[in-house]
């Protein structure tokens, strides 16, 4: 059974299920559900915890012995399988799916992993385990709904914050809820029950925002240049390939490019996205951004790309972060690429 997050608590309060499966990239609320079942498990008697984590082949054996031995201290018992790459293998696929065919009653197996693709989601043992107990996936919260989480945590802190404190924090720690939360605790440290001001948020929430490369296409293609900045410089400090962020960023642009140019020719704006190849999820801020720029301007845009990609392999002057930057305005933009001064012309 799929299960979402915010169902948790409401699916312990009827039911336990034998089997439990919590997987994704988003390791704060794996954490908390773990926790959340570890201490429902608890309250219908399992007290005995096992935590297996297979490397080899060998290590199936182990949950097999696990999963069938008797208990020495309690009638009930946990068992947690921890399967960070999400692929159990061959071998573990197979053990997986003998067991979840009949889980012994007096066993809670609670496994976790990380982030699962659309083969993983539709192999035998990850279906065997649907069909048995319940599944979650747990991903990092968008933008759009990060400030009504933060301000249900802080609220539970005693604490308040007005819509424009609430942004501060989010721009702060957007796509790492595990710093927001570490945030949150920080502020209910320092500051009493009440409301926040932005002056204490800009006093303690340290900067802790960690962005995908595919956040940086999104805002640049959606129009918002400031943050498109923000994200280009935090994946630089994360030491992102800079071949990865160009891959991303022409990619989007080739497929603007195919587009505008169908669409100045007279094909309809849908016609043209899917004759491009752009996904479902990327059609709007492609259609957002295509109705920014005309075909001569995604020309240009390409250009800017094949200088970045002849700049990364050294065979171009110029920084290729300066050159993100003023390729991520423009994108963002109508067209217009970021001017740099030049340091050698005096003021």
């Amino acid at each position: 059974m799929k299960l979402y997050p915010d169902k948790l608590d409401a699916h312990l309060k009827s039911k336990l299920a034998s089997v439990y499966f919590l997987f994704g990239d988003e390791p704060l609320q794996i954490m908390e559900a773990g926790d959340k079942l570890r201490v429902c498990a608890r309250e219908h008697g399992f007290e005995e915890r096992t935590v297996i984590q297979p490397v080899d082949d060998s290590d199936w054996s182990t949950f097999r012995e696990a999963a069938d031995s008797l208990s020495l201290f309690s009638e009930r018992r946990i068992i947690e399988l921890r399967l960070p790459t999400g692929k159990p293998g061959r071998v573990g696929g197979e053990v997986l799916k003998q067991y979840c065919s009949s889980p012994p009653d007096d066993v809670l197996l609670l496994i976790s992993s990380g982030k699962l693709d659309r083969s993983g989601t539709n192999t035998a043992w990850f279906k065997a385990i649907d069909k048995a107990g319940v599944t979650m996936a747990m991903y990092p919260l968008p933008v759009t709904k990060l400030g009504g989480w933060l301000k249900k945590r802080l609220a539970a802190k005693g604490l308040q914050a007005e819509d424009d404190v609430l942004a501060l924090i989010v721009e702060r720690v957007e796509g790492n809820m595990l710093a927001a939360k570490q945030e949150v605790e920080r502020l209910a440290l320092l500051y009493p029950e009440g409301r926040l001001t932005r002056e204490n948020v800009m006093d303690a929430v340290a900067d802790s925002a960690r962005y995908s490369i595919g956040d940086l296409s999104m805002a640049a293609l959606d129009g918002q240049s400031r943050r498109a900045l923000r994200i280009l410089a935090g994946l630089r400090d994360e030491a992102v390939a800079e071949v990865l962020i160009l891959w991303t960023l022409s990619s989007e642009v080739r497929a603007g490019a195919r587009a505008a140019e169908a669409h100045e020719k007279g094909v309809g704006l849908d016609s043209a996205l899917k004759s491009a190849g752009v996904w479902q999820s990327r059609a709007v801020p492609l259609k957002n951004a295509i109705s920014r720029h005309d075909a001569s301007s995604w020309l240009s845009m390409l250009s800017a790309c094949s200088t970045i990609d002849r700049q990364i392999k050294g065979q171009a002057p110029g920084s290729v972060w300066d050159a993100f930057e003023s390729l991520v305005v423009q994108l963002a933009n109508r067209g217009e690429p970021l001017m740099r001064k030049n340091p050698a012309i005096p003021s």
